[in-house]
């Protein structure tokens, strides 16, 4: 008798210890960090303001942007992290080079040493001309500057930067603009209305942030949201946003990859 109930009590599975709550608090700790990490150092959310990347990035997109992809390498992460370096076609989100603390993205179009200028709006780079199918263009929309830069010289409602504008004359060749070391010309793939490049000069390679990955949140905003900056302005958007979440957001964009 005594051997069957030594058995007995033996077939009983040990049961699994509870979590204590400092353990739990530990755990918790441990997700929290690794989440502040990835959102500090690997990826990071933007929002697209303005339409100078339409159609290929709308007005109220929300995207997430690679921070690690064009950073510099670094020897103990350099075989570990998919870096590379910054390619034509490339899209980026970059400080602007003009206005502080300002976010903008655009296109790579000129990469150092490249040759670029543009006729009747379209892109030539080092004497070839570009096939830039996800480029919108306005029939009704024409600037001689725009579109045949920079053999046309500005004018005085071309709103350049003053900078640019004495700097500019620098880097021509002949009639195309040379892009120098270090640096990259970008353009918004909405070209009617992009400021970019053309008006505020090369983008600096410490300037890049990163590159859009996709598209994980696109609401319906008006083109001059951005430019409503007031606290009760921001809680009238946001009240818009709740009410409307459902029928305002453009689902088919959810998760779209930025090309």
């Amino acid at each position: 008798m005594a051997k069957k109930e030594n058995k007995t009590k033996n077939s009983v599975p040990n049961e699994k210890p509870r979590e204590t709550t400092v353990e739990f608090l530990s755990s918790l700790a441990a997700v929290l960090v690794t989440g502040l990490f990835i959102i500090t150092f690997v990826v990071q959310a933007f929002e697209i303001p303005s339409s100078s990347m339409e159609n290929t990035l709308l007005i109220g997109d929300h995207v997430f942007v690679n921070r690690v992809q064009f950073a510099p390498k670094t020897t103990w992460t350099g075989p570990l992290l998919p870096y590379r370096q910054i390619r034509r076609g490339d899209i980026v989100v970059f400080l602007s080079p003009q206005t502080s603390g300002l976010y903008v993205v655009k296109r790579i179009v000129g990469v150092p040493g490249d040759r670029i200028h543009l006729r009747d709006g379209v892109v030539y780079r080092n004497g070839e001309k570009l096939d830039e199918p996800y480029v919108l263009h306005d029939a009704d929309r024409y600037d001689p500057y725009r579109n045949n830069f920079p053999a046309v010289p500005p004018s005085d409602t071309d709103n350049l930067y003053d900078v640019w504008q004495a700097e500019l004359p620098s880097h021509m060749q002949g009639e195309e603009l040379v892009v120098p070391p270090g640096h990259y010309f970008g353009m918004g793939d909405h070209r009617g209305v992009s400021l970019d490049s053309r008006y505020w000069g090369f983008i600096p390679q410490e300037n890049v942030i990163g590159r859009p990955m996709f598209v994980y949140w696109s609401f319906e905003t008006p083109s001059d949201q951005y430019q409503r900056t007031s606290f009760g302005d921001r809680l009238g958007f946001l009240a818009h946003v709740v009410v409307h979440f459902f029928d305002e957001t453009r689902w088919r964009r959810t998760l779209r990859i930025v090309r």
